[in-house]
């Protein structure tokens, strides 16, 4: 047995920032995709049972602590206690299970999980984790449904793309097939469905094969929730090489909302909830109940792109430097002044706005 220690992997979905994360394998285990930057220096490996367990005890004992304190507690773990306490601030209500496919691990060690945060933590509402589609189609609807019993409520897919050209081309390692069948295998099992789709995957050549391909396989699954999250292309993410050698021709924000566009208006017979809840989505107010809000969604896409070149470029600037969050904030004198004072003191052009956004993007990823 390795030496235990308490442990938190990278990144979690924007939804769960207020839960409790807790790792249950470390990295990705397919570890290909071109876009992704996260992992690609890092082994996959399963953490051992009995350190998970462990993890939650410790959280446990803090956050009883924290409620009701006792003298001479000793602090063995300083990172499970600051994270019992970043919880007990939120409530105490999710979890979210790290890192990028805890599934891979099979349905009877992460019942057991489950059962033990269940028992040490009868009041949490909602526990969560990522998963690859790959994944989900070697498992039985059965064990998806023991998981669901075991108290895990909602699972994260990323689509990235409905269609197979994109998805060969970024080397998703599942097919736009395997992508629905798994999504609805999680809608049989009575668990809620988050998928990802990612504006700009496929470039300019592939924009809108990438939007009604996408569009289509989400028509057909009607997850609970379609998340977006445009590409960005940090310098360690294979898909950069491939954008620097001229093999891969990036989309522009222009490129992307028109792909939007194109991609909400093929959204059909869905009830899914559109969700625009990362900081790199071009529009952060593009949320709403499908198919009710779809004409109300597709107004804000078709709203900047009535805009001339000059307006564009003054909120696709400030939105990335954080100061924008929707086209109405064109109309705040006091924000459009901050980024038009930034905007001229780097002399930002319509040659080179394009450059400058990337830089601004980067500080997110």
């Amino acid at each position: 047995m390795t030496e235990y220690r308490y442990e938190m992997g990278p990144i979690r979905p924007p939804s769960e920032a207020r839960s409790l994360l807790l790792r249950v394998t470390r990295n990705c285990e397919w570890n290909r995709c071109r876009f992704c930057p996260v992992y690609k220096d890092a082994e996959f490996s399963v953490r051992e049972l009995e350190h998970i367990l462990r993890d939650i005890d410790y959280v446990r004992e803090y956050t009883d602590f924290l409620q009701n304190p006792t003298a001479g507690l000793d602090v063995e773990e300083p990172l499970a206690y600051d994270t019992a306490m970043h919880w007990i601030s939120h409530g105490m209500k999710s979890v979210f299970l790290q890192d990028a496919d805890s599934l891979v691990i099979g349905a009877e060690n992460l019942s057991r999980i489950l059962n033990h945060l269940r028992v040490c933590f009868p009041n949490i509402e909602r526990i969560t984790s990522y998963a690859r589609s790959s994944t989900l189609n070697k498992m039985s609807v059965e064990d998806l449904v023991t998981l669901r019993e075991s108290g895990l409520t909602r699972i994260h897919v990323g689509l990235e793309s409905g269609s197979d050209n994109v998805l060969k081309m970024v080397r998703k390692g599942a097919s736009k097939a395997i992508h629905i069948k798994a999504g609805l295998m999680v809608k049989h099992a009575g668990m809620e469905l988050s998928e990802y789709f990612m504006p700009g995957l496929g470039g300019r050549s592939l924009s809108d094969e990438h939007a009604i391909e996408s569009a289509d396989a989400l028509n057909q699954i009607d997850p609970h929730f379609i998340r977006l999250r445009p590409l960005a292309l940090p310098v360690r993410a294979p898909l950069y090489e491939l954008m620097t050698s001229g093999q891969f021709d990036r989309c522009t924000d222009i490129d992307v909302v028109q792909e939007l566009h194109t991609f909400i208006t093929r959204l059909e017979n869905v009830s899914s909830y559109l969700v625009s809840d990362h900081i790199l989505n071009l529009f952060a107010d593009l949320n709403g109940q499908l198919p009710e809000a779809k004409t109300h969604l597709l107004s804000i896409l078709q709203q900047f792109t009535d805009l001339d070149e000059r307006e564009q470029m003054v909120y696709r600037f400030g939105r990335r430097l954080g100061v924008f969050t929707s086209l109405e904030d064109l109309s705040d004198d006091s924000r459009r002044t901050r980024v038009s004072q930034v905007m001229s003191e780097n002399n930002v052009t319509r040659e080179n706005i394009d450059g400058y956004i990337d830089q601004m993007m980067q500080r997110f990823m």
